[in-house]
């Protein structure tokens, strides 16, 4: 049996994954998603330390 050139394994043709302007718009919302996130781990622990700096209340 003899195995014809270039069908075995992948071939070398490049199929497009998707466009650029997806992929742009998946780092922008990629992005936007940690920056919200280090705002709110920022926010978190400023509020904890303002309660900490509070005197307890009897």
């Amino acid at each position: 049996m003899i195995r014809s050139p270039g069908t075995a394994g992948f071939e070398s043709r490049l199929a497009p994954v998707a466009s650029s302007r997806l992929t742009n718009a998946i780092a922008a919302s990629l992005a936007i998603g940690a920056l919200s996130l280090c705002l709110a781990v920022a926010m978190t622990v400023l509020s904890i330390k303002v309660s900490m700096a509070m005197p307890i209340l009897m």
